[in-house]
């Protein structure tokens, strides 16, 4: 399909703010894990790391907190937290998201998911909710070395497709993800989460779309 001049013949979304409204979770339990072990700004390191791989968080905590800090006893302990409040209130799906996915399927295009959560995770949270079969690839963030911003993951998630990736678009919420998506060389769409673009950001974008309805009207 040709969409405003390019041609769109896949898409690739990204999970958790984006499928899954699972960054709110996440930020709660980031602000509860900082507040334990008296991290400073930890709002802000939060939303720094948004799209980051396990790897990717490692490497900014290191820079920012120094190479003694208690990375991986501090990313366990925010694990920790959001499956708990998941096996309590459930994992919440994203209005729009069923709908997006089925009226994709049914255009024809193919559909991948690339996400830096870790693919034990990702396939539990698709086989749960009965999204994975809308998915004809799915890359996560433990199968690539470089976390996103890198374009590592979405260069996959267009190879295992067959995909050329500028002929691919890609649905993201977060910065790492938009940057990521555009260093591919995708057309990447954004549906802001916990995040608004900023003007470095926008000019990364293809499309900037309120909701995932939205992008089902920019299909339409």
């Amino acid at each position: 399909m040709v969409i405003d001049g390019k041609v769109v013949n896949a898409v690739v979304f990204d999970m958790d703010g984006v499928l899954y409204d699972t960054e709110s979770i996440s930020m709660k339990s980031w602000k509860e894990a900082g507040k334990q072990m008296s991290v400073p700004d930890v709002g802000q390191t939060a939303l720094d790391c948004i799209g980051m791989n396990r790897k990717g968080m490692f490497d900014y905590f290191y820079k920012k907190y120094g190479k003694d800090f208690p990375v991986e006893e501090f990313l366990d302990r925010t694990r920790a937290l959001s499956v708990a409040q998941i096996e309590r209130d459930g994992l919440p799906v994203m209005k729009g998201a069923r709908e997006v996915l089925e009226f994709l399927t049914k255009k024809g295009y193919p559909l991948a998911l690339a996400s830096s959560t870790r693919q034990v995770t990702v396939l539990k949270h698709l086989e749960e909710t009965g999204l994975r079969r809308y998915f004809q690839a799915v890359v996560c963030g433990d199968m690539v070395v470089n976390s996103k911003p890198a374009p590592d993951i979405y260069r996959m998630a267009c190879k295992e497709l067959g995909i050329d990736p500028k002929e691919a678009a890609a649905v993201e919420d977060s910065f790492n993800g938009i940057r990521s998506a555009h260093a591919a060389g995708m057309l990447p769409i954004m549906v802001p989460d916990m995040v608004q673009p900023t003007g470095e950001i926008l000019k990364l974008v293809w499309k900037k779309c309120d909701s995932l309805l939205e992008v089902i009207r920019l299909f339409s």
